[in-house]
């Protein structure tokens, strides 16, 4: 969950920064670093989870199979 939660500390800090640069306007970076960051990270978290599942189960079949 740390890794996770520094994921999104960089990604909040990089959506808000471009967005600012792109636009001028702070509350157009602010909306952008909590929508778009907030549902990247969900993601990368539920991806994080399933591919420790997929891992756990390749070494659990490497187990059986030996």
């Amino acid at each position: 969950m740390r890794k996770t939660m520094s994921f999104a500390a960089i990604h909040f800090a990089v959506a808000f920064t471009l967005g600012y640069l792109f636009t001028g306007s702070l509350l157009v970076g602010g909306v952008m670093a909590l929508v778009e960051p907030a549902c990247n990270t969900v993601a990368f978290h539920v991806h994080e989870r399933a591919w420790r599942r997929l891992e756990r189960r390749a070494a659990q079949s490497a187990t059986v199979a030996a």
